[in-house]
């Protein structure tokens, strides 16, 4: 098939095997690769009606590209080409999966000093919270635990840097978490939050 369509193009049918060809299932690994990273995360997140299309769909390209090189496995650039593919695909998924957000996580914040501003903070901008007294190896210490949707980790660690900036901090993925508690809205606040946090 490759070869006829070099051939309509007008081109050499050794452009076709190994340009054409080797392109066109690199496209397809980055496509299939790409689908897998989100599954998988998907699937860690319970998120079981979006992973099974994604699944299918990765199936379905992943075969169309092995099935190339069984049909012209005396091709060296498709070996190539798969493998690039593959390696390209996992860094694609991973930059997609980090624009897209999804899911929760739980933040830990540990605090030596009073966080009155952050705890302000999370208040105005519509965050449940809990705050715990600890104690540490240098004495006593505040521990802050709130569950926020991914999208809204950026303001949270950039309101952590500003108000408490020696504070530790850990971020953890949460799998499910009550709804009600991770405020009335997820989204109006974040362009808000944004400009203020460049205005301080």
């Amino acid at each position: 098939m490759i070869d006829i369509i070099a051939e309509k193009l007008g081109m050499e049918l050794w452009v076709g095997d190994y340009i054409i060809l080797p392109v066109l299932i690199f496209i397809a690994r980055i496509m299939d690769v790409s689908m897998a990273t989100l599954r998988i995360i998907f699937v860690i997140q319970g998120n079981h009606r979006i992973a099974p299309v994604v699944g299918f769909f990765e199936s379905l390209i992943w075969l169309i590209a092995i099935s190339q090189i069984m049909v012209n496995i005396d091709n060296i650039a498709t070996y190539v080409a798969f493998s690039a593919g593959f390696a390209t695909g996992t860094y694609v998924g991973i930059k997609i999966e980090e624009k897209l957000a999804i899911g929760k996580v739980l933040v830990r914040v540990i605090t030596r000093v009073e966080a009155i501003d952050l705890i302000e903070f999370l208040k105005t901008h519509d965050f449940y919270f809990t705050v715990v007294p600890a104690e540490g190896r240098y004495g006593k210490v505040n521990v802050l635990f709130f569950v926020i949707n991914r999208e809204r980790l950026p303001i949270v660690l950039n309101a952590i840097k500003i108000f408490n900036p020696k504070a530790f901090y850990t971020v953890e993925s949460v799998k499910n978490a009550s709804e009600y508690h991770l405020g009335e809205s997820t989204r109006k606040f974040i362009f808000f939050e944004r400009q203020s946090l460049k205005r301080k």
